[in-house]
């Protein structure tokens, strides 16, 4: 299979989980794949500027920004003032915020693990690493 190709699948898979992906949490716990993107990314970088949530997930200050004020309004997180900047809003988590990563983690597990229930562990194992090591090269050449 040439680069092209490989390219143009993956692709077309990220679309295809994406779109479902955001479909299922919208439905069942009213937020967007965005939006639990941004929750992840909180979680794992607690205190983060929203520029920083910005850079990590590829997307513009102004929809990270829209997107905080959803869920804020949501009640999934707080935006405080950074006390050492006053321009600069520091998001964090709410407990509710952190039940909702749970329960979308889960409901993504469940929907996810019907792809990969016909690999068997060393065709999974090999899929990650493979994943890894094309993740790893393209995030090197970012930065």
């Amino acid at each position: 299979m040439s680069a092209h190709k490989t390219t143009t699948t993956l692709h077309h898979l990220v679309a295809l989980l994406s779109r479902e992906s955001d479909q299922l949490l919208l439905e069942q716990l009213g937020i967007g794949l965005s939006q639990y993107k941004i929750l992840t990314t909180l979680h794992e970088h607690p205190h983060v500027q929203q520029r920083a949530i910005a850079a990590a997930l590829g997307q513009t200050e102004a929809s990270i920004s829209r997107q905080i004020k959803l869920l804020k309004e949501k009640g999934m997180l707080v935006s405080p003032r950074n006390p050492i900047n006053r321009r600069e809003h520091i998001a964090d988590l709410t407990a509710r915020g952190l039940r909702i990563i749970e329960a979308a983690e889960a409901i993504l597990d469940n929907y996810h693990r019907t792809f990969f229930s016909n690999l068997n562990q060393k065709q999974h194992k090999q899929l990650d690493e493979l994943l890894g090591s094309i993740h790893k090269s393209v995030c090197q050449l970012q930065h």
